[in-house]
């Protein structure tokens, strides 16, 4: 068996307290060595609890070679910088939604990971959820006969006004933050390559917030199938597609943030009969630790995905007036090397 790959988690994001590191650390397939952040106090504590080193800079993992892979849950506007960072140092990286901001700093990291044979994944968590497997088997199998529209959304409550998702200069907005998941399950759904284009899209922005908190986006999958995309950060929750076909139709509840001991039920409906399908639980946040493992020791290419999403979403931000667009990443914290190789 390969030895673990040696990771350094730059930023101590929430997420990344509740849901990676616990991931990481029940993995044999990583070792966390170190963590990083802006408050050494902040750093220290994680540290200690998961045995590895702490830095209070974000560059200093990075000239480190006993850091094979980094992993970014740093705010969305700074992903882009800190990743080029990172793989011109050498490093894989696993880097949080969004990737890039724009379709040509995703174009640029993808371009930099082929060409230093690195890892670049993004870490959209339900993608490695088996559920989405069994939908599209089902649709396979004609389940719904001819796919004829597909339908997402995914809506969250108000948090409070401090939260970094209202904070323009940090990337904040909900379609950064939460259009992402109907995005990327449109285009699991129909590929990248050329993939989905935009037909157009709305964003709503109250006069009392900086960014947007709610929108929608109409997609062209080609053939006459629609691709409907709705996000929100002012709502109540939902998570959920469905995809109607000339027969049918399968709806996912529970889509995109199942907790590991959830068991989905997939709701098929087929001359007005409803049939639940039940499934077996899963771990997604495990599942894609194991996947970043692989694409690691394999030194696989950065998804397509990667890019036509950043492309698609770059798109939408620009179709929607109401949207608040940071086209490139802000100087938030420490600034990324320019050049941390030297090379």
């Amino acid at each position: 068996m390969s030895r673990p790959v040696r990771i350094a988690v730059l930023g101590t994001a929430e997420f990344a307290r509740r849901r990676m590191l616990p991931a990481f650390a029940a993995s044999a397939d990583i070792t966390v060595v170190a963590v990083a952040s802006r408050d050494p106090a902040r750093a220290a504590e994680l540290a200690r609890e998961y045995g590895c080193r702490a830095a209070d800079d974000y560059a200093e993992p990075l000239a480190d070679d006993d850091v094979d892979a980094v992993y970014l849950p740093l705010p969305a506007s700074m992903h882009a910088a800190w990743a080029g960072a990172a793989l011109r140092a050498g490093k894989h990286v696993l880097v949080e939604k969004p990737a890039a901001m724009s379709g040509a700093d995703a174009a640029e990291l993808c371009a930099l990971a082929r060409s230093r044979g690195l890892a670049l994944v993004e870490n959209i968590l339900f993608v490695h959820h088996s559920q989405h497997r069994a939908v599209m088997r089902h649709v396979a199998d004609g389940a719904i006969g001819r796919l004829q529209a597909f339908e997402a959304a995914f809506t969250v409550p108000r948090r409070p006004a401090s939260d970094i998702r209202y904070h323009p200069a940090l990337g904040g907005g909900a379609l950064w933050d939460l259009g992402v998941y109907p995005l990327r399950a449109a285009l699991d759904l129909l590929g990248s390559d050329p993939g989905p284009r935009l037909v157009g899209a709305t964003a709503r922005r109250d006069p009392s917030d900086a960014v947007d908190t709610a929108g929608t986006a109409l997609l062209d999958g080609g053939d006459g199938l629609a691709l409907q995309l709705g996000y929100g950060l002012d709502h109540t929750y939902r998570s959920t597609y469905t995809l109607w076909g000339s027969t049918g139709r399968l709806t996912v509840d529970r889509a995109f943030t199942p907790p590991a001991d959830h068991e989905p039920v997939l709701q098929l409906e087929r001359a007005g009969v409803l049939t639940h399908l039940s499934l077996p639980a899963d771990d997604q946040a495990g599942n894609a630790v194991t996947a970043f493992a692989h694409a690691v020791r394999t030194r696989a290419r950065p998804a397509p995905e990667i890019q036509r999403q950043a492309e698609l979403l770059e798109a939408i931000s620009l179709s929607s007036p109401a949207v608040h667009r940071t086209a490139r990443p802000e100087r938030t914290g420490r600034t990324p090397p320019a050049n941390p190789t030297g090379s």
